[in-house]
């Protein structure tokens, strides 16, 4: 709702270079999350070039973008197609399809995860009840008395800016150890909702979908 206001000051020419900026680079990063979310079968390999191929993609138009300067009213247009022809709010929407694509090639072309992998990390079992296996987990030792030693005999870091940067980052010490395991029933984590209210958040979710889809199309 803000974009009027915004074209009104300044001709709204920041608020262009923000879009166009936001419109190369975002949506490799949405794609990767909604695949991960949505689409069991996506992988690590299918996440990684998905989203390096959608950057670079993203990060050429940019550039083209800020290389070529824009005509002035009345002038030919003499810029490459992709830029003379494709708006940059219509490219964002190109390189999310591509980026998409490009994820589910390479995650069908490789491993998938198990399914004993992704309990309630995806859209579909959210509500699974079935106990969720760890990727990557703590090491296991053969030796716990000597790990054990090991984890506590840890020195801190002697350098003022390693114990800073410790501080910041709320970490102790080289090797914090791993957290505690979080209770899978606790009232935090439960996705339980009133029916009320989660009509409610629904009929809002789409009220606010449409109208950004109106004004994506209409002020494009």
């Amino acid at each position: 709702m803000w974009i009027p206001v915004i074209q009104t000051a300044n001709s709204g020419q920041l608020f262009d270079y923000i879009q166009s900026v936001t419109s190369f680079l975002a949506p490799p990063i949405t794609a990767v999350f909604l695949m991960a979310i949505f689409w069991p079968r996506a992988n690590e390999q299918g996440a990684f070039w998905g989203l390096m191929t959608g950057l670079v993609v993203g990060l050429i138009r940019m550039v083209l973008e800020f290389s070529y300067v824009a005509p002035s009213c009345g002038q030919p247009d003499h810029r490459p197609a992709i830029l003379a022809d494709v708006h940059y709010l219509y490219f964002a929407l190109i390189l999310l399809g591509l980026t998409c694509l490009i994820i589910a090639a390479v995650s069908l072309a490789t491993a998938p995860i198990p399914k004993e992998h992704l309990y309630r990390l995806t859209w579909w079992s959210r509500y699974s009840q079935e106990p969720r296996i760890d990727l990557t987990g703590p090491q296991m030792t053969s030796d716990p008395v000597n790990s054990n030693f090991s984890n506590d005999s840890d020195p801190l870091p002697a350098s003022w800016w390693q114990r800073a940067a410790l501080w910041l980052c709320g970490l102790t010490g080289p090797n914090s150890g791993p957290a505690p395991p979080g209770t899978e029933n606790s009232e935090l984590n439960s996705l339980q909702e009133d029916p009320l209210w989660r009509r409610v958040c629904n009929i809002n979710a789409l009220l606010l979908l449409a109208l950004n889809v109106f004004l994506w199309g209409y002020l494009a």
